[in-house]
């Protein structure tokens, strides 16, 4: 459906929990070196549990190389700078949603190339972020709200209420 893209993760939980939410989701999880753990992780494992058959992840060296030819209005980069919320964007199949490392967040000459494309997810003033694994169930699940929940079962019929 998405696609999610993590430049420079540095928390194996993070991102075996963000692994989880694309293996659910059907996102493609892009990695972006230099990694905080190693893809064997016993971290990045447990977080993902039974999943990673589920998980295409995808390996870039460098942040150019994931977006290299995503055209500009396919692009949404999270930041805490931007004006414009998550959910005044509108999402599309085959989208690519940027997130940047636990510690830092994205490269501020990454979010100058792309003011239009920069997004927040509102907080409190004194809060400095959510957690990363966090931001990215919010942004899939907006996108996929928006998308009426494109190539996600409607009813589960094994979880499902006979009310």
């Amino acid at each position: 459906m998405f696609h999610v893209v993590l430049v420079e993760p540095e928390i194996p939980q993070n991102a075996g929990n963000i692994a989880r939410t694309c293996a659910a989701t059907g996102c493609t999880l892009h990695l972006v070196r230099p990694l905080g753990f190693e893809i064997s992780d016993k971290y990045l494992k447990r977080a993902g549990l039974d999943y990673w058959y589920l998980v295409n992840v995808v390996l870039h060296d460098c942040v150019e190389e994931a977006l290299s030819g995503v055209p500009e209005e396919k692009l949404h980069f999270f930041t805490t700078k931007s004006p414009r919320t998550y959910s005044d964007a509108a999402y599309r199949e085959g989208d690519y949603l940027v997130f940047g490392k636990e510690t830092k967040g994205l490269p501020n000459e990454l979010l100058l190339k792309h003011p239009a494309a920069c997004v927040r997810i509102p907080m409190r003033e004194e809060a400095r972020s959510l957690n990363l694994s966090n931001s990215v169930a919010i942004a899939v699940y907006e996108g996929l709200r928006q998308n009426d929940f494109l190539a996600l079962c409607k009813t589960d019929s094994q979880h499902r209420l006979d009310l």
